[in-house]
């Protein structure tokens, strides 16, 4: 499938040249470079080179390259401890209306470098869980 651009998408411009970057990793599928407001030394993003706002609005071949990039990165930086994370939509934390995975070291053991998140979980009863369960296989 053909790379899809939007003229005023940032990401798409770093793509094209138009905006300069530090580019890591550049393939067919995706375009890697240092994030310039990083949580930690070596942050960097991995974008696919189809413009899609969500997950689901981009063809597989470009997600299939973009986590081993991320990969490569994470190993380049000698990163024993990091997260990808990739959000859709604003009340998801995504800034950027094109798809992309950040790639954040957590260089040590304390909350004041990389990223720093809560896990709030919810309790679930086990019927609730089963009929969801259910309803999403009837779904994939």
């Amino acid at each position: 499938m053909a790379a899809k651009h939007l003229a005023n998408c940032i990401f798409c411009k770093i793509i094209k040249g138009e905006i300069p970057s530090y580019k890591l990793i550049e393939n067919e599928f995706v375009f890697s470079f240092l994030d310039i407001g990083p949580l930690s030394r070596g942050h960097a993003l991995v974008i696919p080179k189809y413009h899609g706002e969500k997950l689901h609005d981009v063809p597989d071949e470009y997600l299939a390259a973009a986590l081993p990039a991320a990969k490569k990165i994470a190993v380049a930086l000698g990163a024993e401890n990091y997260n990808i994370l990739q959000n859709n939509g604003r009340i998801a934390h995504q800034e950027v209306d094109h798809v992309h995975f950040h790639v954040i070291p957590k260089p040590r053991a304390s909350d004041d470098e990389g990223l720093v998140i809560g896990w709030p979980t919810q309790k679930v009863e086990k019927e609730e869980l089963q009929k969801l369960h259910e309803d999403l296989l009837t779904k994939l």
